[in-house]
């Protein structure tokens, strides 16, 4: 029967497990927790192919723990029924370890099904979840999880398991390895930090490989091929979906026009571009605002062009634009004042409106001049000292001048005219 060499090369021990140092090298919390034997509700979180499914299996061999798996996009109650059901038997003397993957697909009343058992500690609950469980885990079972972030697997981490791989395959296949100057690790950084992909490229790589004598060669094209595109993670609704935008907001709000093309470059590659279009217009008013508002209906403009063209031609306005706003002087008081107004509205911060604002009931010039209403337009510059603020906010102050050309100079224009008055 085939079993596939990333389920062979599985680590039986925390001291095979790469990349998790943080939490399972020496003296780290959860190793410890493990060699204690007192194992808590958990839920590991984390990027497939960093570990989660392999750790739970250690501890249960550590632990001798009965372990059942379940993934909760196929397992329903009645599942974990079945499992309560051999409780206190011969089955599961010392207790059951359940290992529930991809946990968010659970509902809420499918999580609950399971608090009972977890809290008298007959069942010892490890979940496991790709999206962040603060937002997608229910509150009753984090109360009573801890909860432990599994890292994406670095390279020089990814190249271990890679050269092991290497090594198990020779020994299986009586071949010497000959892998051409940079192909494994070409291999170990193309995997996206998930240990599964790298250990299914050298699966491929010996499989299909040339075999010449007792020698086979991995060569750096190969390695392309079986590894193109997995280092993109890139699911539509989740976590690495929004650190994308995320970044690629950050890039260029922090004025690097390279990290800008190259986030921008990822959700272009994975075929998000609508959602690239839609954080490039926030990015606009957002971040470069009113330092050059003249960006926003040119980011609008290359947003417009992108979706009439479509891919591949839409990377080259979208591309001006991020850089654009990379190396554009950066202003954020537009939306901070209104977000300051905002709050004071939620606090109930409002008040009247002064009687020279209210809206004029009949179609009369006199009577708008009986509100004491004075027409800026009527004095020099267009000003005129008069209250707008209810009230209750007279004298607050919620937009404040950037340091930047186009503001300062704003500001400077109004200190004159209003100074004078």
């Amino acid at each position: 029967m085939y079993q596939p060499l990333a389920d062979l090369l599985r680590p039986q021990t925390l001291d095979e497990v790469f990349g998790q140092e943080h939490i399972l090298g020496k003296g780290a919390v959860l190793r410890r927790l493990v060699e204690s034997g007192k194992i808590p509700n958990m839920v590991f979180y984390g990027p497939s192919g960093t570990g989660k499914t392999t750790v739970a299996n250690i501890i249960a061999k550590m632990t001798d723990r009965r372990l059942y798996q379940l993934n909760a996009t196929t397992a329903s109650t009645a599942d974990i029924r079945q499992i309560v059901s051999e409780l206190d038997t011969f089955m599961a003397p010392n207790g059951i370890l359940l290992y529930l993957d991809e946990i968010q697909s659970f509902n809420k009343k499918q999580q609950q099904s399971l608090l009972e058992h977890i809290e008298n500690g007959k069942i010892t609950l490890i979940a496991s979840t790709t999206e962040n469980p603060y937002f997608y885990v229910f509150n009753a079972i984090l109360s009573r999880s801890t909860v432990f972030e599994f890292k994406q697997i670095s390279a020089s981490a990814a190249l271990q398991a890679v050269r092991r791989a290497v090594a198990f395959m020779e020994q299986r296949t009586a071949l010497m390895a000959v892998p051409e100057e940079g192909a494994l690790e070409y291999i170990a950084s193309s995997c996206g930090g998930d240990l599964r992909k790298a250990m299914n490229a050298v699966e491929v790589l010996f499989s299909a490989g040339v075999i010449d004598g007792d020698k086979i060669p991995l060569t750096l094209e190969d390695a392309k091929v079986v590894t193109q595109k997995s280092a993109m993670r890139a699911d539509r609704d989740g976590d690495n979906h929004y650190d994308l935008l995320s970044a690629l907001q950050k890039s260029i709000r922090g004025s690097d026009p390279d990290a800008a093309c190259h986030y921008l470059a990822r959700l272009l590659e994975v075929g998000q571009m609508q959602s690239a279009c839609r954080r490039l217009m926030v990015i606009a008013a957002e971040d470069v605002g009113l330092a050059f508002p003249q960006i926003i209906p040119i980011v609008n403009a290359c947003v417009d062009m992108a979706l009439k063209l479509g891919m591949p031609e839409a990377r080259i306005p979208l591309g001006d634009a991020a850089i654009l706003m990379a190396t554009s002087p950066k202003s954020n008081t537009g939306h901070i004042a209104l977000d300051s107004a905002l709050d004071d509205i939620r606090k109930g911060k409002c008040g009247d409106f002064p009687r020279h604002l209210q809206n004029v009931h009949a179609d009369s010039y006199t009577m708008e001049r009986e509100q004491g209403y004075q027409y800026p337009h009527d004095y020099p510059n267009s000003w005129v000292q008069q209250q707008y603020l209810p009230d209750a906010l007279v004298g607050t102050t919620y937009y404040r001048y950037g340091n930047n050309k186009l503001e300062q100079a704003a500001k400077q224009y109004w200190d004159k005219i209003k100074g004078a008055k």
